[in-house]
């Protein structure tokens, strides 16, 4: 068995293993990472070989973190991550360059046709008629999105949001309220299998998703980090944040939104932003901890959206690709039956 994981802002961790018994056999680990002293390395190996076939990636990291000798650096990689490349190897993963990848960068739609499309293409990756896909959103108007189980009352000021002129919508991953402002946001969709992220955690997934998009805003001059769980910052800020819904067919929804401008008074007028929320923040205004795209890089919106298509394409091969007259249809069905209800907004009250 053989797998490889590329350490979101690391390495790549390679490993080759048999399967004897229920029991991990012949384990070879190899990579680009550094390692010192060199015989680590055959300690890992003799750590993982022996350890049961259904070991998750904690039980694997901490029989490396016991092997290694006193003072050992791992640079570049983890015990985490080794546990990761391992379970990989047993679940047969699949690799970005196992896939043939679109990237679709489209006409505007409305928020809601957003949030329908990324169900549509997600479903239509798990049933395997559409290759995966990147897709950069573009919207015709303001929109507060709020995650699929927060409270409608409790995150969302009506009054605010119909003076600022933003619609409230509920798509179907997790996770915050985003304000998405016309013109002022950067969003974007990745439809994927979820062999691609087969063996890792759920957190872990989150970072490897969107690794290519840091290296994007780097060769933007921007010191891009991802801040567990979902958070994609810089020294300045938080940028942005992604969330993910994985459905029963196989088909995995990541997406993040990324602030290009933002207006902290809009802002704190139309989300209910709790002091709690905020108390292990080190601040007390919301609109302090976000530093958009637009002040760091100087750049047009349009600019920063054709890098992050470059960096993807040129990292994994992608094409261009339209969504076709059929997805839109379906996508459009969807808005009707869920999205623009009243159930649906206020599934959680």
């Amino acid at each position: 068995m053989h797998a490889e994981y590329k350490v979101p802002g690391g390495k790549l961790v390679v490993v080759d293993l048999d399967v004897e018994a229920g029991r991990l056999a012949n384990v070879r680990l190899a990579g680009d990472f550094f390692l010192e002293p060199d015989d680590a390395l055959v300690a890992i190996d003799a750590a993982v070989t022996g350890l049961p076939a259904e070991a998750d990636v904690a039980t694997i990291a901490a029989a490396v973190r016991a092997a290694l000798p006193e003072g050992a650096q791992l640079l570049g990689f983890t015990p985490e991550a080794v546990g990761t490349v391992v379970r990989r190897a047993l679940v047969t993963a699949s690799g970005w360059k196992d896939f043939s990848w679109q990237v679709v960068h489209d006409r505007p739609v409305s928020p809601r046709m957003n949030l329908a499309l990324d169900e549509v293409l997600t479903t239509r990756v798990g049933d395997g008629r559409r290759m995966p896909t990147l897709r950069l959103w573009e919207w015709n108007e303001s929109a507060v999105v709020i995650g699929s189980f927060q409270s409608f009352r409790n995150e969302v000021d009506p009054e605010g949001a119909r003076r600022h002129g933003y619609d409230i919508v509920r798509r179907i991953s997790g996770g915050g309220a985003m304000l998405m402002g016309a013109d002022a946001i950067i969003t974007y969709s990745l439809s994927v299998p979820a062999s691609l992220v087969a063996g890792m955690t759920f957190a872990d997934s989150y970072a490897f998703l969107d690794d290519w998009v840091l290296e994007a805003l780097r060769s933007l001059g921007i010191d891009a980090t991802y801040q567990p769980l979902n958070d994609i910052a810089s020294p300045e800020g938080k940028i942005g944040g992604a969330a993910q819904k994985r459905l029963a067919n196989g088909g995995v929804l990541h997406h993040a939104t990324l602030s290009y401008d933002m207006d902290g008074e809009v802002l704190t007028d139309v989300l209910r932003i709790g002091r709690e929320k905020l108390s292990d923040k080190g601040t007390v205004s919301a609109a302090k901890r976000v530093d958009p795209l637009r002040r760091q890089t100087g750049l047009p919106r349009e600019s920063i959206i054709q890098a992050f298509a470059d960096t993807f394409a040129s990292r994994y091969g992608a094409e261009p690709g339209h969504i076709t007259d059929e997805e839109y249809a379906e996508a459009e069905a969807l808005v009707a039956s869920k999205f623009a209800t009243d159930a649906w907004l206020h599934r959680v009250p």
